[in-house]
């Protein structure tokens, strides 16, 4: 019996996905073989020698130590596309609120709502609130993943003209995107083409404040900018530089943080990005079916700290193990098995930086001695064994 982890509220109809004559899930035990979360901060959080694997239900894994995780054999999950629809409207939606100024007028009318002259007030004061149609303009999509393909596809449809900014656009993006989206060479040329930049891409190193002083300077004056991804790949001090100055008509973010609540010019959203009953849905049903999958068959799908490694299952004893991404490891794993007079019927080693993993169906069972003496191999981190 596996025991599921939630350290958030998760929909039931994904937890559904796991049998109960299997499963055992809660929000208490201290000894889980894994855990599914969705905003919990788990840099700090202790991780039980028996955990196996993190399911993010979300795309963004910022609250989970994928270091450590890694360290110890530990696979963490998100669910890419999952809130994709849910982000896309909300982008649009983001688009339509920093070209007319709708916040504005919605305030303005809670101020002068019990005034018998109402109606009067609105006519006359309404060209105060007034802004520009997105027909005819730009859109710039920078990342063309699942929610950057939505989005730019909507928007030709919406009768924009639209660039896509994607170095590392997938095969499986390429196919989904209109061919009317045109490819922009570099940040550079998307951001001299474009009306509304809307950015879809993760934090890491490279993307933190990208969006800065020197790349604001490269844009049209005027530029409504659109951030559902996440705060930091914006800085803060430029951006607010950028809208006093009138060089940035409206920032959109999801993200509001004590310098741009409220500040001049910025469109402060309560992080609402995947805030939809069929988001959640979708996100808990991928998320419990990742767990599934690779505490039932040692498959990897949608990782982000290990390799996607998968094989069909025969329904034999399965050995899985996780080594550091050097010479002679896997040799090694396969002359434990050898010498102890078992046949590889079928293997696949996959690896994702410093790490791999491996996945070996043999023709006999496995015990703990042998699981032991393969934990041994020089550069192995964790070894299991299924069937």
């Amino acid at each position: 019996m596996y025991q599921v982890k939630t350290l958030n509220k998760i929909a039931k109809i994904g937890l559904d996905v796991l049998d109960p004559a299997k499963y055992t899930i809660n929000d208490e035990t201290d000894t889980p073989d894994a855990i599914i979360v969705r905003s919990a901060k788990m840099h700090d959080y202790p991780l039980n020698k028996e955990l196996l694997c993190i399911a993010r239900a979300g795309a963004g894994t910022n609250n989970i130590p994928l270091d450590s995780t890694a360290e110890k054999g530990i696979v963490v999950f998100n669910t890419p596309g999952a809130n994709a629809e849910a982000v896309k409207e909300l982008a649009i939606c983001g688009m339509l609120m920093s070209a007319r100024d709708i916040v504005g007028g919605l305030e303005w009318v809670q101020t002068v709502k019990d005034d018998p002259e109402v109606a009067q007030k609105v006519e006359k004061e309404k060209s105060k609130f007034t802004g520009p149609e997105i027909l005819g303009k730009t859109l710039g999509v920078i990342g063309l993943g699942a929610i950057g393909c939505k989005l730019a596809n909507a928007a030709i449809e919406l009768g924009m003209q639209v660039y896509g900014y994607d170095p590392f656009l997938s095969v499986n993006a390429a196919w989904n995107l209109s061919s009317r989206v045109q490819h922009a060479a570099s940040l550079d040329m998307l951001y001299k083409q474009c009306d509304y930049i809307s950015i879809h891409v993760p934090v890491n190193d490279q993307t933190k404040g990208f969006i800065n002083k020197e790349a604001i300077a490269q844009m049209k004056d005027g530029v409504r900018i659109i951030n559902l991804a996440r705060g930091e790949l914006v800085n803060d001090t430029d951006i607010l530089a950028a809208l006093e100055s009138g060089k940035v008509a409206k920032y959109v973010t999801d993200f509001p943080n004590p310098v741009t609540a409220g500040a001049k010019g910025v469109i402060a959203l309560p992080h609402l990005g995947a805030s939809t009953p069929e988001s959640e849905d979708n996100c808990a049903i991928m998320a419990a079916k990742e767990i599934r999958e690779y505490l039932e068959y040692g498959n990897i799908v949608n990782s982000v700290n290990m390799p996607n490694t998968s094989m069909d299952w025969a329904d034999n004893v399965r050995v899985c193990f996780f080594h550091l991404n050097i010479p002679a490891v896997v040799q090694g794993v396969l002359k434990v098995i050898s010498d102890n007079g078992i046949n590889v019927e079928n293997m696949v080693n996959k690896s994702k930086g410093e790490y791999s993993y491996c996945l070996v169906d043999v023709n006999a069972p496995v015990g703990q001695e042998l699981i032991a003496q393969m934990q041994k191999v020089n550069g192995v981190i964790r070894v299991r064994v299924i069937g």
